[in-house]
């Protein structure tokens, strides 16, 4: 292997764990939002802002305890 295979194997390798990490993290959500808006609705997605506050409201809504 010469030095460029493997600073592009080094590269690939980190690439995937940043990809891996967003997406276990939430991180990538928004993208994710935007990808499936595309594919499965019309009209303009939600601003990146709106996008998080609707999903706080979400999450903090209701009763989320087993008792």
């Amino acid at each position: 292997m010469t030095v460029r295979n493997v600073r592009a194997a080094i590269g690939q390798t980190v690439a995937a764990t940043v990809g891996w990490l967003r997406a276990i993290s939430g991180d990538d959500a928004y993208e994710r939002y935007l990808i499936h808006h595309a594919r499965s609705h019309e009209g303009p997605p939600m601003s990146r802002r709106a996008f998080y506050e609707e999903r706080e409201k979400r999450k903090w809504s209701g009763v989320s305890r087993c008792c």
